[in-house]
């Protein structure tokens, strides 16, 4: 039964080092602290970072990006790869390809990774791979209100962070007998007390007040019950901070009707995954919400809901904030602070004018408006020489 559960326990107690880098980590990477520079500056301090487009939108995204960091000379040099299993440019040398090169830049931006539904002998989605092989734990999600787009809810502000290792994606899957499959959902101690630590450290160093642990420990009471209550231990670490809890369906009513009451969500794997798309839904849709995922190492940036968008490819209509505004979190991350809020500025700026919208955000402007907006709104920084 203690190997279905995954239940690993930890000797020692909760505040057993796991090795340095990975508790420094844990406070460094909740704030989403800027790397060291030795870790991702190239020569001339020029710093690389990897990208992968993805798939649907994600390549015109991902020149969305490049157009508005030439434009405002952003210092970046970036390393692209492709890794696609709808355009057949996934196997494994790829993905080693890949973390060999964030093993280099320990920083990068990526597009939606498609998976395929259909079955073809591999459980694990190469996207999945890629996390655990980075150990991409953390993920977080800043929902915000953008001023001057008004949604059903205006004024947002909270912050959705999701263990994303195991859970309900451990991709466990088995026939056991015909007709009968079983799915095995993970949780161990450790990987919820690191993130629950993550999700408190984030709360402390960003002067957040409450942290709100969602679970369905009422079903699944030891599963859930063990995420729980690895929450309940490490909010006794925190007396600073509110605590409280709340089952995964009353949740996701209350960010409907009442979505104020939130500030830090903490979860496992697939409630996080419903959350973040709901959530993004109450600030304007996967359009306009960024996201980053931290490792003790690495930390990638991605937009919040993660959709492919593919029916949008080749159109020109795709919204490009999400990942212009998660660009501008990686520029934060690597101390370009000026650089961050230029781009950051300028995006926001476009949106409060509200004359250059795309179609998701109720106007009828292309992808290539929007950009060009954004770079005539760099101004007066646009064209200017910063020094690094």
């Amino acid at each position: 039964m203690a190997a279905i559960r995954g239940v690993r326990a930890v000797a020692g107690g909760l505040l057993r080092p796991q090795g340095r880098g990975v508790w420094r980590s844990l406070c460094s990477a909740a704030a989403a602290q800027p790397a060291p520079r030795s870790q991702s500056e190239k020569r001339e301090g020029v710093f690389k970072v990897t990208m992968l487009p993805g798939d649907g939108v994600g390549p015109e995204l991902m020149h969305s990006v490049k157009e508005v960091f030439k434009a405002a000379n952003v210092p970046v040099e970036f390393d692209e790869h492709h890794l696609s299993e709808v355009q057949n440019m996934a196997s494994e040398e790829k993905l080693d390809e890949v973390v060999d090169s964030m093993k280099e830049s320990k920083v990068a931006i990526i597009g939606k990774i498609h998976t395929p539904m259909e079955y073809k002998g591999e459980l694990a989605s190469y996207d999945m791979r890629l996390r655990r092989k980075l150990d991409l734990f953390a993920n977080v999600v800043h929902v915000n209100s953008l001023p001057g787009f008004k949604t059903r809810h205006n004024n947002l502000d909270l912050v959705i962070i999701r263990e994303q290792t195991e859970g309900e994606y451990s991709s466990l899957e088995h026939e056991s007998v015909k007709g009968v499959i079983e799915c095995l959902k993970i949780i161990t101690r450790d990987k919820s007390q690191r993130i629950a630590k993550f999700a408190f450290d984030y709360a402390t160093k960003k002067g957040r007040s409450k942290v709100t642990a969602v679970h369905k420990a009422n079903i699944m009471k030891l599963g859930d019950g063990l995420f729980l209550q690895c929450c309940e231990e490490v909010a006794e670490l925190y007396p600073k901070i509110k605590f409280d809890t709340m089952i995964i369906d009353n949740c996701c009513m209350q960010l409907v009707q009442n979505p104020y009451q939130f500030d830090v969500l903490v979860m496992p794997n697939l409630y996080g995954n419903i959350i973040d798309n709901l959530a993004a839904g109450l600030v304007g849709g996967a359009g306009v919400v960024p996201g980053e995922s931290y490792s003790a190492e690495y930390a990638v940036f991605e937009m919040g809901a993660r959709h492919p968008f593919a029916q949008a490819v080749g159109r020109n209509i795709a919204n490009p904030t999400a990942m212009l505004l998660s660009a501008a979190n990686m520029l934060r991350h690597l101390n370009l602070e000026y650089h961050s809020n230029v781009i950051s500025d300028a995006v926001k700026r476009v949106i409060k004018v509200g004359k250059v919208r795309t179609r998701d955000m109720g106007g009828y402007s292309t992808t290539s408006d929007f950009i060009k907006s954004v770079i005539d709104n760099l101004h007066p920084h646009y064209g200017v020489q910063v020094p690094t």
